[in-house]
Formats: C-alpha cells, sequence, structure tokens
C-alpha cells in the first residue's frame, strides 16, 4: 500500500537543487506516493517537473524529468554562456554586482522583451496539457497577486507555463506575469510554501515541509550584504511562519480537547507534520548562490539533499502514517 504523502516545497532558486536531492530519494521509495504537491518558485517548478516525469513513467519517471531539467538549467550558467572557467569567488562578486544594479535599474528598462530561460525549458519539458488533464497529484502553484497582495493558488486543472512563470517571478528581475489581466509575482511574497491546501484539499494526514531558508540563523548580520540578505529571507519567511503558527495552534488546541464538536477539529487532530530543512547545507552560502546555476553547484546541492533525505528516512521513514515527526510547537509557537 502506497504510503501517501502531501508535500510542501519551499522556493529559493537555485537552490532548489536541494530539493531535487530530496525528492529524487524520495521517488526511490517503492510505497511512495505524493497525493498533494504544493510548490512555490523553485518548489512550483520541481513539482510539475516531477508531475511530467510520473505521468510518462511514474516514479523512475519523474527522478529522470528531475535530472533532464536541472541538467539543462545548468546549461544556462554564465560560465557556459561565456565560455569560460570562472572561479567560483569571481562568479559570486559577478552576481553580488548585478543584484546590486538591479536595485537601480527596472527589468522594464533593462529586459525590455522580458527574455526568461526558464521559459524555454518550460515548455520543452513539460506538457501543459496532458497535465490539466491527466495530473496524477493534486497541484497548488502559488504566485503574489501585485495589486492585491493577495495568495493565488493555481491548481493542476489550469496550469500553463505562464502560471509557474508567476509563481517565480522575482519583479528586480523580470517582467509581472499577467493572467487574465492580473500581474503577478512570485509567490514567496505570499507564501512559501502554502501549506493550508494540504490541510483542507487534500485527504492525507501526513505532510512533508522540505524548507530551503534556514529556520534559524543564531548570528546577528552585521555587514551591509548579511543585513540585506537577512531582510530578504525575512521577507520571504514571514508569511510561512505566521501561517504555520496558527496552524500549530489549531492544532495544539484540538488535541486539547476531550471531545471534538467539528469535522474541521478532527481534520487538524489528525495532522501529521514532518519536516527535511537544509540546514547548514545552504546556511553559509550566499544568497548570490541563489543564482548560481553552474552544474558543479547543482550537483553538489542535489547530493546533499539526497544525504539529508537518506538521514530523515533512516529517522522517521516508520512515522509517516502514525506520528508526526517534527515538535511544531518549537519551531512555530
Amino acid at each position: 500500500m502506497a504510503r501517501r504523502l502531501n508535500l510542501a516545497l519551499q522556493g529559493g532558486g537555485a537552490h532548489g537543487a536541494f530539493a531535487w536531492g530530496v525528492l529524487d530519494r524520495l521517488l526511490e521509495e517503492a510505497d511512495f506516493y505524493p497525493e498533494g504537491i504544493s510548490g512555490t518558485s523553485a518548489g512550483a517548478t520541481n513539482a510539475v517537473v516531477l508531475t511530467q516525469g510520473w505521468m510518462q513513467g511514474g516514479a523512475e519517471g519523474a527522478r529522470e524529468a528531475l535530472s533532464q531539467f536541472w541538467h539543462k538549467v545548468s546549461l544556462c550558467s554564465p560560465q557556459d554562456l561565456l565560455g569560460t572557467q570562472m572561479p567560483d569567488a569571481q562568479l559570486t562578486s559577478m552576481t553580488n554586482w548585478m543584484l546590486d544594479l538591479l536595485r537601480y535599474v527596472s527589468p522594464y528598462d533593462l529586459n525590455p522583451l522580458d527574455i526568461n530561460p526558464l521559459r524555454g525549458l518550460l515548455v520543452e519539458q513539460v506538457d501543459f496539457e496532458r497535465m490539466r488533464a491527466e495530473s496524477p497529484f493534486n497541484l497548488f502553484i502559488a504566485a503574489t497577486d501585485v495589486s492585491r497582495g493577495k495568495i493565488r493558488l493555481f491548481r493542476e486543472q489550469e496550469l500553463t507555463v505562464e502560471h509557474v512563470l508567476a509563481s517565480a517571478c522575482l519583479p528586480t528581475l523580470h517582467q509581472a506575469i499577467e493572467i487574465d489581466g492580473v500581474p503577478y509575482w512570485d509567490g514567496g511574497f505570499s507564501g512559501n510554501p502554502a501549506v493550508y491546501p494540504l490541510i483542507f484539499d487534500c485527504r492525507s494526514s501526513d505532510i512533508l515541509m522540505v524548507l530551503l531558508q534556514p529556520m534559524c540563523r543564531p548570528e546577528t548580520p552585521t555587514s551591509s550584504q548579511a543585513i540585506n540578505q537577512r531582510i530578504t529571507e525575512l521577507g520571504f519567511q514571514s508569511t510561512f511562519m505566521r501561517e504555520m503558527r496558527a496552524i500549530s495552534y489549531t492544532i495544539e488546541q484540538s488535541r486539547s480537547k476531550y471531545f471534538t464538536a467539528s469535522s474541521l477539529e478532527q481534520r487538524f487532530r489528525q495532522l501529521r507534520f514532518h519536516l527535511i530543512e537544509s540546514g547548514e547545507v545552504l546556511s553559509t552560502l550566499e544568497g548570490a548562490s541563489k543564482y548560481v546555476t553552474r552544474q558543479a553547484f547543482l550537483e553538489g546541492l542535489k547530493g546533499r539533499g539526497r544525504e539529508t533525505a537518506e538521514q530523515w528516512l533512516q529517522a522517521h521513514r516508520q512515522d509517516i502514517g502514525i506520528r508526526g515527526s517534527c515538535n511544531l510547537n518549537e519551531l512555530f509557537l
């Protein structure tokens, strides 16, 4: 019998290769089946590519699709485009310089044609028409309504490449993605990732959160670069933290009662949360590394993701379907 497990995949640019490694290891489990997947930005691309591969060849097809996608991402790295063997330090320095520049130059001026390599990669690899008709999973792709600041979740039966691009639209790099006349930015501003649809629109009670941003940074940033990096992290983390605080509180309250009067309370009492986070793997990297897509870097992140997933499986495989494996009160309350 398949172990149904809902997945909440956080965004993080090139750091999404860590989640690729996590998914690659989970997909090796014979009884692994993701009933619902909520993804934002890089988490959204991982979600649709995994789904495409699964439609073609089950779990093994999903592994192959993810591998192909991230390999193609690496071919868009500055090193490959320039044909040079640029040292990591120099590449990071160049990326930081470009990010500083983008604070003062609008993408509407710098990139008037809104060229985005991700569009071509997705169009080439994902059959969105088939996905709308045959998706084996419930998909929830988050984007942010620019005008109202609200989260918008796009479902599998309506997905196009525009919806995924909207979820990954960083406003300093790309023009807003318009869908039905509404402009959208990166979903990380409003849900990174959104967890509530996995509670209310899925039957499985097990939810695995795959996080790319550190839950805790013990050292106070003091340099301007470190301060700006932490400000960005907090901006993309705040909605998730508030949502999980509310969920944790509701679970605590529902379980404190001897009798439950509503189906909603019963649903929250049944929830079992699990967590795989990048921890020291990504917390030591500069924010600019989210834009580094050279193959060696991405493969390295994938390897660390696989290792982390293996450790989690060794410790908590038996908890799936039985109990949660992370303490929500310590993390969020």
